[in-house]
């Protein structure tokens, strides 16, 4: 590593170091060699001006440090407060003698009068505590700071504070100061768990689930790319055998026309889903088509049906278009007054998020990526530019909005299905990280969002030249600035109809590495996050949805992190192969309780392909390999004895002969129900014998297929859900799971 020094703070970037951890930018990071690394002053002066604070010159970081101490004493009220329910742990606010304070700024003497308007409507009148503080001279005014405490009996939920001053209201916005003014201010009171107790059930009865990609889980009835009726299918059959969930990747839109992303972790929006995996057939109005128009639907369907026999690359781009044709016709046939008002009722609900997203599809479907309109401030939503746009793209929008519509719908049916298999979870949906510097999200949620950065990862062991995953960060300040109010409205959609959620990289709701444009991945800062609000609002929707949280927690961390993910019902992430102590493979029984265990994950081969070694033979061909290729295999196969030993000690594997990949793969799953973690997860591909890997950390699309690959067997036939219920192999993993458990 060459961009950064291993020295102590030079004497000159004291001061920039002082404003950077002032606003929770990290100076320093762990490199790849575990050694420690400075965060060199430019990348810090460019990560401090994404958040707003100005800091390029010596003038300019005294300033913005002045700024810093005053900023709290200039607002009325706190941008946001999070507390718990019950606790003195809070955003925003204090604690003092176990209550939570929340500082009111006003000028100094005058008097000010707070309450807290509850979801429901009850005003409550929060009582003022005496916490002796001296007034301050904030931009020529001395001003007060005066505590008042949130009520304890508060209900878990999203409140309103409101404060205010003189004999009149003001803006709502104005600031502390000005005379005897009437000055009125509002900020979003959040009252969350202190702990998420939708995963206590399954301390008392572990489960375990199935864990697939669904675009490349296909039926017989797919157009080529697996849809939420095989979803419904999945769990159907899966849960007759046991299972209680299905966990799926990121569901999120990608572009609303071809050519379309291929990965779902780089999607358009991630509060919004992806109309390609509709099934056609699902839609009622299919019934009232008319002949030719009937008839070009089965002349689409059965184009499409012909890519489910491709065993080597999906078609999606194929898949979309054809499905969009049919859905175009779908959307001209009229609708019942019953389906039209649920229609409009989804639409109310889903509010000016929905508005500015199908705005966004219909805009998009004309406009490249690298439009400038999506950059142009005058452009934004809510703009006049924008307002006008809406009304001459009003059929477009609602065409976009009732795919939406669409997907909800058949995402309900889809864990109703699960539940009435028996599945005590059902659909547990992924949330990725972020969406794509071009995406739906970017547009709408600027305001929102850190401008000029995106978020990777840095150098590591596996990529000594860090990652950079183009994906504009959330902005600390300014999303609680908006009450919080986009990560909840996110949350909400994708809990909606689910029994659960993976949270991608749920260390980024801590921390997050940022590289600013025109840098390497390697010259980038992490920045702070709240996590007791960001956590909080999590557990809290999660709670109402009545929903189990998994957090993917792998990579680097600090160990703390796991701790308090845990005292907040969070359930951590356990992967077989990289579970280890002190060099050995980790014993199931000292697994986390609190945690989803399962041998492999798709950024690994299927188990079949790991057990061959297949990914070493692939990396060297891709040249990934930063070493020998024997040297390679050597530690590889080393460590898959160990595991494999381990089962044998165990009598999970024959001891008098060598046990074949099937039986391997068997025992490695009983090996995994030994442990006391909450839920076991197993890969479709590892019960179908699938050897290819989703997704090769390193390549792009030109270089291998990745997020592309269709379900097959170790034989490279593709396999289709309709054969799952005869198919001896998968039977016998998941018989064998469901007597271990």
């Amino acid at each position: 590593m060459t961009v950064t020094q291993k020295t102590a703070d030079p004497t000159s970037n004291a001061k920039l170091h002082q404003l950077a951890q002032a606003h929770g930018v990290g100076t320093k990071f762990t490199g790849w060699d575990g050694l420690p690394y400075d965060v060199d002053p430019e990348t810090l002066v460019k990560v401090l001006g994404a958040l707003g604070v100005p800091a390029g010159t010596g003038e300019q970081v005294e300033g913005s440090l002045a700024d810093a101490e005053l900023g709290p004493w200039r607002r009325m009220l706190p941008p946001a407060v999070v507390v718990k329910d019950g606790s003195t742990n809070n955003d925003g606010g204090a604690s003092d003698g176990g209550e939570t304070l929340v500082p009111v700024h006003v000028p100094h003497g005058a008097e000010v009068r707070v309450r807290i308007v509850t979801e429901d409507g009850v005003v409550l009148l929060p009582e003022q505590r005496t916490v002796p503080t001296e007034p301050r001279m904030v931009d020529g005014a001395l001003t007060d700071r005066i505590m008042f405490a949130v009520p304890s009996e508060l209900p878990l939920g999203w409140h309103t504070l409101v404060a205010e001053t003189g004999g009149g209201i003001g803006s709502g916005t104005d600031p502390v100061g000005g005379g005897t003014k009437g000055v009125r201010a509002e900020a979003s009171l959040v009252v969350t768990p202190a702990r998420l107790t939708t995963a206590d059930p399954l301390e008392q009865r572990p489960g375990w689930g199935l864990a697939t990609q669904l675009y490349s889980s296909r039926s017989t009835r797919s157009w080529g790319i697996g849809d939420f009726e095989d979803l419904a299918d999945l769990a159907a059959i899966s849960g007759d055998r046991g299972a209680d969930y299905v966990l799926v990747n990121p569901l999120h839109a990608a572009e609303p026309a071809p050519p379309v992303q291929p990965s779902p972790y780089s999607p358009s929006t991630r509060r919004f889903f992806n109309p390609l995996y509709l099934r056609i057939e699902a839609v009622p109005e299919l019934a009232y088509l008319g002949a030719d128009q009937r008839a070009r639907v089965d002349a689409l369907a059965a184009e499409c049906r012909r890519l489910n026999e491709q065993a080597d690359r999906l078609d999606r781009d194929a898949a979309y278009a054809a499905k969009l044709e049919a859905l175009e016709l779908l959307y001209r046939a009229k609708r019942s007054p019953a389906r039209q008002r649920a229609f409009e009722n989804f639409c109310t609900e889903a509010g000016q998020g929905l508005e500015d997203f199908a705005l966004w599809c219909a805009l998009r479907e004309d406009l490249p990526a690298d439009h400038p309109l999506w950059h142009d401030p005058a452009a934004a939503p809510g703009t006049a530019v924008m307002d006008a746009r809406r009304r001459e793209l009003a059929g477009r929008i609602d065409f976009h909005r009732w795919l939406q519509w669409l997907c909800d719908e058949q995402l309900e049916s889809a864990q109703r299905a699960a539940k009435l298999a028996g599945m005590r979870l059902g659909v547990v949906h992924d949330l990725a990280v972020g969406a794509d510097l071009s995406s739906a999200d970017a547009w709408m949620l600027r305001d929102a969002l850190a401008p000029g950065v995106s978020v990777g990862a840095p150098p590591d062991m596996y990529n000594q030249l860090g990652q950079d995953w183009s994906q504009p960060p959330w902005h600390p300040r300014r999303l609680a600035e908006a009450g919080y109010a986009p990560f909840r409205d996110m949350l909400r959609t994708v809990l909606r109809h689910a029994g659960g959620v993976r949270v991608d990289h749920i260390l980024g709701l801590f921390r997050l590495w940022w590289v600013p444009a025109g840098n390497g991945p390697a010259r980038g800062a992490y920045v702070q996050y709240d996590h007791e609000a960001l956590i909080g609002i999590l557990a809290l929707e999660a709670q109402r949805a009545g929903a189990v949280v998994i957090g993917e927690d792998l990579g680097t961390f600090e160990p703390w992190v796991r701790d308090y993910l845990a005292e907040r019902g969070i359930l951590g992430t356990s992967i077989l192969w990289f579970e280890n102590d002190g060099g050995a493979p980790l014993p199931p029984e000292k697994y986390r309780v609190h945690c989803l265990a399962s041998v492999n994950t798709h950024d690994l081969p299927p188990t079949a392909g790991f057990l061959a070694g297949d990914h070493v033979v692939l990396r060297e061909s891709l040249g990934l390999l930063e070493r020998p290729v024997a040297e390679e295999r050597a530690e590889h196969d080393a460590s898959l004895a160990s595991f494999l030993e381990l089962a044998r000690s165990r009598g999970l594997l024959p001891a008098d002969r060598p046990a074949d990949e099937e039986e391997q793969i068997e025992a490695l799953h009983r090996l995994l129900a030994q442990s006391p973690s909450v839920l076991l997860g197993v890969a479709l591909v590892d019960a179908v014998g699938e050897r290819r890997v989703q997704n090769q950390p390193g390549t792009t699309a030109q270089v291998y297929p990745n997020w592309q690959v269709p379900l097959a067997d170790s034989a490279g036939k593709a396999v289709l859900l309709d054969e799952l219920e005869g198919n001896a192999r998968f039977n016998r993993l998941l018989a064998a799971v469901e007597e271990s458990m």
